[in-house]
């Protein structure tokens, strides 16, 4: 695997270390909301072996080491303890980076998340998966199908829904045969018990891809966890932007004053 992931350094303040999803990327999944994140906290966004500028692997990526591989980084980015914002896949690296490194993990926020995938990620995947060897835009297409909230999809002009697809077959990073073939292993469920830090958990509730009773499942199994259910689908920086950064901020800023509230 790479020794060293491509990542983005912006803002100041306290450490706000980002996981991102699988096939996606810090500004893929982030994009919408990190000017605002940076204008309080020192933001470490790493980018995940074949995203963004980093090269994709030549193996199988392996969760300790991707988890152990962003901690490093914030840590050389000069965050001693820092809060973990992770979606999707980043759910689960945010977990084993906590249990992991547990001096360096002060609060999680688990966005759109699962703990082991179910049935229906796991055949979202087997999908995504063999579409990755052909046609982009038929896979650009099942996951719009899959993951968008269907109030925003229905709210889509013809044009505005062909616009998407268009822009999310470009946009399929190369490693994501890696990042879904991790998806597809994570087993996280025995650590969730040992997790100690403030955890805010975001449930997509409109959301096909990962459904919210995952999250639902990661709040219930992390002691004293929060759930915050958002009315979106699987792409909440687009569908539900404001709604989520709000969350976000009001958990960060309780859990820096030991205030923890969302």
């Amino acid at each position: 695997m790479t020794n060293h992931f491509a990542h983005v350094v912006r803002g100041a303040g306290p450490g706000l270390l980002l996981a991102h999803g699988g096939g996606g990327s810090v500004e893929g999944n982030f994009g919408s909301i990190l000017d605002d994140l940076a204008r309080t906290h020192t933001v470490v966004g790493p980018d995940y072996p074949g995203s963004g500028a980093t090269p994709r692997s030549t193996e199988p990526l392996d969760l300790d080491a991707v988890a152990d591989e962003l901690v490093s980084i914030a840590v050389d980015a000069g965050l001693e303890r820092f809060a973990i914002l992770g979606y999707s896949l980043g759910t689960a690296v945010a977990v084993r980076a906590a249990t992991r490194h547990p001096d360096r993990i002060t609060g999680l926020i688990l966005t759109s998340g699962f703990a082991k995938p179910g049935n229906r990620l796991l055949l979202a995947v087997d999908i995504w998966r063999e579409l990755l060897g052909g046609d982009r835009k038929l896979l650009a297409k099942f996951l719009t199908f899959a993951a968008t909230g269907e109030k925003h999809l229905n709210a889509l002009s013809p044009s505005e829904l062909e616009a998407a697809i268009e822009g999310l077959a470009e946009f399929i990073p190369e490693g994501s045969p890696e990042h879904v073939g991790l998806v597809a292993n994570v087993d996280t469920r025995a650590e969730l018990a040992g997790i100690s830090v403030p955890t805010l958990v975001i449930a997509t509730t409109l959301d096909g891809l990962v459904p919210p009773a995952h999250s639902r499942a990661l709040a219930a199994g992390i002691p004293g966890a929060e759930l915050v259910e958002i009315e979106a689908g699987h792409g909440i920086g687009t569908e539900a932007r404001d709604e989520w950064l709000d969350v976000i901020q009001k958990f960060l800023t309780g859990s820096r004053h030991g205030l923890h509230q969302a």
